[in-house]
């Protein structure tokens, strides 16, 4: 192996081989520890430390880094002490995600590193919102993203590349090349000779380097970070490296033939630059055996405290406090002057105004820039706020969703539109398994709204009809709010905005243009989780949300002798239960009307809610109507009879008569 110094000072040069021996020996141990029974788990790095350690050394302590489960170098060159992380892969309370999380699969904002999940692809969209966010700040600062070669073959490695290219921002995505995908080898993985190669696909500046060579990693990255301060782009690093170990220490390597091993075994990243620095004089064997004294005295210092940490306590109310970042409402009241406007005036005045008290704040969608959206809500924000607050997106979904959480890391609200709802499935892995559960994980919360333009009645057919709420109220960690009428939309879709939680906020095409109130001009709040009472009665209690809640006015109207109680439910997760209790306890008589089919709806939950908490107070059994269980028709005849407008009146009837 050839090492070439170049400028660097011996003093630069014993520091990266500090760097590089201590995830080494800690490795090490953790083997040692494996055989004994007392780490359950283990995902070895080892072979491929100079590609974790060369690039944390020549970034900045503030450049945020996203590594993957076999970067230790990473959060050791950070000077995380070992202990924490001996906790945290312990599953104890001075790691970083009390006991709910292990190995790498967390992250810290202190040492501006963002750990992985297990789907791998959304982090890389992830770096994008946190280049973005630096490039808005323009503070020359670099975002650099780990990946492995097995992860290039997920749709979110291509997106993530194709935004980052067309957007100019300054990451560097790095590809761990290392021969296999647990057990899949590079030769069935991808068809391309080198990785590197589909930079070539994104206009995007590509580099082979060898992942072996710490000096090669070092000064490589240390040139590109200095050009990126001052050109921003993305550029794409494939790392030629290999695993040693298994995937994970159960899995072993027998897949692996003996002489690929043994040529690896002779590129030993640590041995080779050890044998480099003793060769030229910089590097004594008294010092090295000092070194390593020191590092091995600190791992079992670090093993000894975690030892003596008691095993981690929780209670429910832990557990459930921190599902959600803590939000104190801020009610901003209005003034008198109001207007008349539809639907979709208040969504857009809402936006509007949030953006104007946001400065961080960013908009991002399909279409949304010049043409004004979909719906023409930002129609004009381009004018007022410029395209790097509003910007069109790429068709990609999942990375435009993860950008999203990048952007929040680093400081800046996002909102996301949605074309249609329908169109979330394909950022549905980001939302439910990165926005939801990174409180959770790791106390890092997501500002993300995201919108959903959504509902039947405009004879769109099954992929522009959905009105898909059911998928996000099962998923903890997520808000959902759908609001009937102009005045809650705007009040609802600020107070979402300024949560620092992610929210699902649905709004119905078909009241976008049909539905006018009037409403405050200026910049005013709703609270989430309050349910408001449209209509008072004695005899039921008809609860409902969106569009629904227009339906049941209407059949109301056409029954003037029903005397029913109709709870707008407005916000979906937090669900206003007490409302809902007090109006059952006093009708006895309970109704859910939903748009959404039936099976799996949310109708569901609420009816199960109130047979647990009212059932004695109940004269009938509750009832739900909702639409059909089959995907949403196209033609008016057909959707009309998908919908549960021309069956509720005959259920509530029957209901009352029961």
């Amino acid at each position: 192996m050839n090492f070439d110094k170049k400028n660097l000072s011996n003093e630069l040069l014993l520091d990266l081989y500090r760097k590089i021996l201590k995830p080494r020996l800690v490795e090490e141990k953790m083997l040692i520890l494996i055989r004994q029974g007392k780490v359950s788990k283990w995902f070895s790095g080892i072979g491929q430390e100079a590609i974790a350690v060369g690039v944390t050394a020549a970034l900045d302590a503030d450049e945020y880094i996203l590594p993957m489960h076999r970067n230790l170098g990473v959060f050791t060159a950070r000077d995380i002490p070992l202990y924490r992380l001996f906790s945290q892969w312990q599953g104890k309370a001075n790691g970083f995600t009390k006991g709910r999380d292990r190995s790498f699969h967390f992250g810290s904002q202190e040492y501006k590193i963002i750990g992985m999940i297990s789907h791998l692809g959304p982090q890389l969209g992830v770096a994008d919102g946190i280049a973005l966010a630096n490039k808005l700040k323009e503070n020359g600062k670099v975002t650099a993203v780990f990946t492995g070669e097995g992860a290039t073959s997920e749709g979110d490695f291509h997106e993530a590349l194709n935004i980052a290219s067309v957007w100019e921002l300054p990451v560097l995505f790095i590809i761990e090349n290392n021969g296999y995908g647990l057990s899949t080898p590079t030769n069935e993985q991808y068809r391309c000779e080198n990785l590197a190669d589909k930079g070539i696909g994104y206009g995007m500046e590509s580099h082979i380097v060898d992942g072996n060579n710490i000096l090669e990693v070092y000064t490589l990255l240390t040139e590109l970070k200095a050009s990126l301060n001052k050109n921003p782009r993305p550029v794409l690093l494939e790392f030629k490296t290999f695993r040693m170990r298994g995937h994970e220490e159960a899995s072993g390597t027998k897949y692996v033939p003996q002489e690929l091993m043994d040529l690896w075994a002779a590129k030993d990243p640590v041995e080779n630059y050890r044998k480099y620095l003793s060769e030229n004089g910089i590097l004594t064997a008294d010092y090295d055996a000092a070194l390593q004294d020191e590092i091995k005295k600190e791992i079992e210092q670090g093993w000894a405290l975690v030892n003596a940490e008691s095993e981690i306590k929780s209670t429910y109310t832990d557990e459930l406090n921190d599902v959600y970042k803590d939000f104190v409402y801020e009610e901003v009241t209005h003034s008198e002057e109001v207007e008349n406007i539809r639907f979709i005036d208040a969504i857009s005045q809402s936006l509007k105004q949030s953006m104007e008290r946001f400065p961080k704040s960013v908009i991002m969608g399909q279409d949304i820039a010049e043409y004004g959206g979909a719906f023409k809500i930002t129609d004009g924000f381009v004018a007022q706020f410029g395209k790097d607050r509003v910007r069109n997106t790429p068709i990609c979904e999942s990375a435009v969703v993860s950008a999203a959480m990048g952007l929040s890391i680093n400081g800046y609200k996002a909102i996301v539109e949605m074309q249609f709802a329908d169109f979330v499935s394909t950022g549905f892995n980001p939302i439910v398994n990165l926005l939801a559960k990174s409180h959770y994980r790791w106390l890092e919360n997501a500002d993300v709204v995201v919108r959903m333009p959504c509902g039947a009645g405009t004879q769109a057919g099954p992929f522009h009809s959905q009105t898909n709420e059911a998928w996000f109220t099962k998923t903890p960690g997520l808000k959902v709010v759908y609001p009937a009428f102009p005045y809650d939309a705007k009040g609802l879709l600020n107070t979402s905005i300024n949560d620092p939680n992610p929210v699902l906020f649905f709004e119905h095409k078909q009241l976008y243009r049909s539905v006018y109130q009037d409403v405050p001009k200026d910049y005013y709040t709703i609270p989430l989780g309050k349910a408001t009472l449209l209509k008072e009665g004695t005899a039921v209690t008809i609860i409902s949300f969106g569009a629904a809640v227009h339906w049941a006015l209407d059949t109301l109207s056409k029954n003037p002798e029903i005397s029913a109680d109709l709870l707008d439910l407005r916000t979906l997760q937090p669900l206003d239960t007490e409302a809902i209790y007090a109006s059952v306890k006093k009708t006895g008589r309970a109704i859910i009307y939903q748009e959404d089919s039936m099976f799996g709806g949310i109708a569901s939950d609420i009816s199960a809610m109130i047979m647990e908490n009212c059932f004695e107070y109940l004269d009938a059994p509750v009832k739900r109507v909702a639409s059909l269980d089959s995907p949403i028709p196209f033609t008016k005849a057909l959707e009309d009879q998908y919908l549960p407008k021309g069956r509720f009146e005959k259920e509530l009837k029957d209901l009352l008569a029961y």
